[in-house]
């Protein structure tokens, strides 16, 4: 057991060794907890997927107890259902509250802790159901028309927002009456896909009387426009804040649809009030006049005739009530069409109108956040060299961290009386825990929820070590190295590359459950996985030189990982693959005409292989717009077309000499299949050793357990092959 997970378990407060079970019987297929027989103590995809995850927490008015959800997945039914435990916050005894064979999700507490509400589709549509904090006496709540996707409970408890699906035909229109079997699609604007959707709807929220027992009729927030709230496809309730007085409801909201919406990240705060039926934007003023669309207009510099601070043009989301309501806070991102840019914290005072941005000293983004009960205050995690910890600032902007730790941090709110922050905790070497931090100096997190410490017990995990690399500019490049379990240093091993995507998320210390660093090591491959240029974390200029220079810095930052860690004498220099999806597998893909013999595997997932084709295939235009600098048809002032066209992997294929597998998702509308198809089938053209690995019902990510085992046989079937 490595250093990490000693420390886990060692500050662990008394779980109980045994779940409570309900007295009522289970469904037959019913997928709960899981503690397989281990054949080793080397992770396994089938133990990976016997661990369950982790979802939302929400603790007691009283703060004694708390109901919190997990996923457990069953490779035999190649699916997941998630179950509903209580946790006595004080002794940690666990009872189980949940056995259909239906998932539960979402639970929150009403009628003063007396009861708890959550979505079921047990009545064969997802609707809202409660039950006593033990778990008897279910009763379904509401009867929406369609599936309540979530939910959230005005503070005096009589009012609840209501996520639901309208139709939304402004790019695809409606086909024919007479028609209703024709599966063609008339298409008349851009973001007639998303993800891997074809849009015909959008989610709105509505909000229903609740009386205690019962939710009565729904009102849309946004009848009769086009427009999606929370945004998708990722957006949740988190998008949607109640004012402490229950009078108004802040909510996220981008007003655009077809083109506009494809080209901009452009989304405000709405305030609507509950009398009136009247919505106000606050993060631009009322004299504001949306700029057209034009084709060859830039999106860097449409506030022009408006001052920042009071026309904010970039994504502007997650809206929360300071506890006496004369704050509203949201994260703020300043420029339009850059979803990677840094995450500001702006506070608006409601009585003043005063904006103010309280973590520009914080040289990173902010990830979620909340208030205080002094209405000063703020808690928000963000990431610093390759870790997520906790920090607070106040009005005037003056932060410090919290937690100092090798770990990854995400919110989940604070405790009833406002002297503890519960939050999950997560690492390359554990999944997410819940765990508690006490608001005193020097505290140290306390683990609350120990779901998978049967899998740290039985398994070894290989350890996780920081090493800063010297780049080919004489910089500093923070790269974590993940060693084999059992590591002899006497021996050598095959290394592997770990390239990231995003192409600007960090390489902090994330569990994945299918991108899994413990799996690779467990495998006997030291990983090596450097932030490379364009990730966050050290400071704007780092994450911005790979706007625009796909294959700059950011390769030699590659490169330079790779040679350093290659210096060390039990790495086996002529077993050497690199590995990565989405921006990764464009990486590896432009590496396998550029690495100089250095490698003798690659593994690409969801990669873009024509830079050119990826321009005119993807939904989300903002993206080639802002990382790519223009499309691939304008050329500069100098004549020349953008850097990252002229340098698009495809163009190196002359040079492919390196065995390779492909893997894609063909409902991947991000980055379409053919990039993958298209990399295959050169590959083999040239008399390159490949393989396709192709998911016909994935999208960018794999998300059925079957597929999930499939991916983890073929990657490691294919690195064995060549670089052991």
């Amino acid at each position: 057991m490595n250093l990490l997970t000693t420390m886990l378990t060692a500050t662990a407060l008394a779980a109980s060794a045994t779940i409570e079970t309900p007295a009522m019987a289970q469904d037959a297929d019913f997928i709960g907890k899981q503690q397989p027989t281990l054949s080793s103590d080397r992770m396994t995809p089938e133990a990976l997927w016997a661990m369950g995850r982790v979802g939302g927490f929400k603790v007691s008015p009283d703060g004694k107890q708390a109901v919190y959800a997990v996923t457990y997945y069953s490779v035999k039914q190649n699916k997941s259902h998630s179950v509903l435990y209580s946790i006595n916050l004080k002794t940690r005894a666990v009872k189980q509250l949940t056995t259909s064979k239906k998932s539960e999700m979402g639970a929150t507490y009403i009628n003063g802790g007396k009861e708890i509400v959550y979505l079921s589709s047990e009545s064969g549509s997802s609707q809202l159901w409660k039950m006593n904090t033990d778990g008897t006496n279910r009763q379904q709540i509401s009867n929406a028309p369609s599936d309540v996707a979530d939910f959230l409970f005005s503070p005096d408890g009589k009012k609840v927002i209501l996520i639901m699906e309208v139709d939304q035909n402004h790019s695809i229109q409606k086909n024919d009456a007479d028609l209703p079997l024709a599966t063609g699609m008339v298409i008349n604007d851009l973001m007639y896909k998303h993800w891997d959707t074809y849009v015909t709807s959008a989610p709105h929220p509505f909000v229903a009387d609740f009386d205690g027992s019962r939710v009565g009729a729904a009102k849309d927030l946004l009848e009769g426009e086009p427009y999606e709230c929370p945004m998708m496809p990722f957006g949740g309730i988190e998008q949607l804040a109640w004012s402490p007085d229950s009078k108004t409801i802040a909510y996220t909201c981008r007003k655009k649809v077809g083109k506009a919406y494809a080209i901009s990240t452009d989304s405000d705060i709405f305030l609507y009030d509950l009398a009136t039926g009247s919505t106000k934007n606050l993060c631009k003023p009322a004299d504001y006049v949306a700029p057209t669309v034009e084709e060859d207009r830039s999106l860097k510099d449409q506030a022009v005739n408006h001052p920042k601070e009071d026309c904010n043009m970039g994504y502007d989301q997650n809206p929360q009530f300071s506890p006496d309501g004369r704050y509203i806070a949201w994260s703020s991102m300043e420029r339009d069409g850059y979803e990677s840019d840094r995450a500001r914290l702006c506070v608006l005072d409601l009585q003043t109108g005063k904006k103010t941005y309280v973590t520009e000293k914080f040289e990173s983004g902010v990830n979620e956040f909340c208030w205080a009960n002094d209405n000063q205050t703020l808690y928000f995690t963000g990431v610093w060299h390759g870790k997520t910890n906790i920090y607070q600032t106040n009005l005037r902007g003056e932060h410090k961290a919290l937690t100092n730790d090798v770990a990854d941090y995400s919110l989940l709110g604070l405790s009833p009386d406002g002297k503890s922050l519960y939050c999950k905790r997560q690492s390359m070497s554990a999944a997410d825990e819940v765990f508690v931090l006490p608001l005193k100096k020097n505290a140290t997190a306390l683990q609350v929820t120990n779901e998978n410490q049967y899998f740290y017990d039985h398994l070894a995990f290989g350890k996780v070590a920081e090493r800063w690399v010297k780049t080919v500019d004489g910089k500093e490049e923070l790269c974590w190295v993940i060693y084999p379990p059992h590591f002899d240093p006497t021996k050598k091993y095959p290394t592997l590359l770990f390239c990231e995507g995003g192409p600007q998320s960090p390489v902090s210390q994330f569990w994945s459950f299918r991108w899994n660093m413990q799996i690779m090591a467990a495998n006997d491959y030291i990983v090596i996985a450097p932030n490379r240029r364009g990730l966050p974390g050290f400071g704007m200029e780092w994450l911005e030189e790979i706007s625009g220079d796909y294959s700059g810095l950011c390769m030699k930052d590659y490169l330079s990982a790779i040679d350093d860690i290659c210096k060390e004498p039990y790495v086996d220099r002529d077993h050497l693959g690199a590995v990565g999806a989405s921006f990764g597998g464009y990486s590896v893909y432009w590496l396998a005409g550029n690495h100089d013999k250095r490698f003798k595997a690659f593994i690409a997932h969801d990669g873009i292989y024509n830079t050119q084709q990826q321009y005119v295939e993807t939904e989300e235009m903002w993206f080639p717009n802002w990382d790519m600098g223009s499309a691939p048809w304008k050329r500069a002032a100098d004549g020349q077309i953008q850097k990252v066209f002229t340098t698009s992997p495809h163009l190196y294929v002359d040079k492919w000499d390196t065995p390779i597998l492909c893997i894609h998702g063909q409902k991947d509308f991000r980055i379409e299949y053919t990039h993958a198809e298209s990399a295959f089938n050169t590959a083999r053209m040239r008399g390159i050793d490949a393989q396709l690995l192709l998911f016909p019902d994935e999208n960018h990510w794999v998300l059925k357990p079957q597929n999930g085992i499939l991916w983890q046989r073929t990657f490691f079937r294919w690195l064995d092959k060549y670089l052991k």
